[in-house]
């Protein structure tokens, strides 16, 4: 798994690399910079927004006696993307909004209650109740 991780770090830092050298060719150093920072602003903005609302949902369905199962996913989602918009660069910044926005969050909701749903019928995960 760790072997995972680690080529996937190398991956994403050459991608980043690579973009952060066309980009900076293309627009110049600073445009760069500042480009950086907004996309890091404008992110952090939707994660707190779609996170208050996604807040509100959970609790709204706590409320009814529902179990919030795709709303904390869709809460997990945003977590990443936000974590994802915070790393300088503009892949993980894509990465990013695309886990933030709604209309294609469901894509990583899909994938992460596959993980889920392999791990907890492997062992790996073990659901505790009170």
């Amino acid at each position: 798994m760790w072997k995972w991780i680690l080529g996937l770090i190398i991956i994403v830092a050459m991608i980043e690399f690579y973009v952060f050298d066309f980009v900076i060719g293309r627009f110049g150093g600073m445009n760069t910079f500042l480009l950086t920072l907004f996309t890091s602003a404008v992110g952090l903005v939707m994660m707190r927004f779609e996170g208050r609302k996604v807040l509100e949902d959970a609790r709204s369905q706590m409320q009814n006696r529902q179990i919030p199962g795709r709303t904390l996913v869709d809460g997990l989602s945003i977590f990443i993307g936000g974590l994802f918009l915070v790393l300088p660069g503009f892949f993980t910044d894509v990465v990013g909004f695309t886990m933030i926005f709604p209309l294609t969050r469901p894509i990583y909701r899909l994938f992460i209650l596959r993980w889920l749903k392999k791990k907890m019928k492997n062992g790996n995960m073990t659901v505790y109740r009170r």
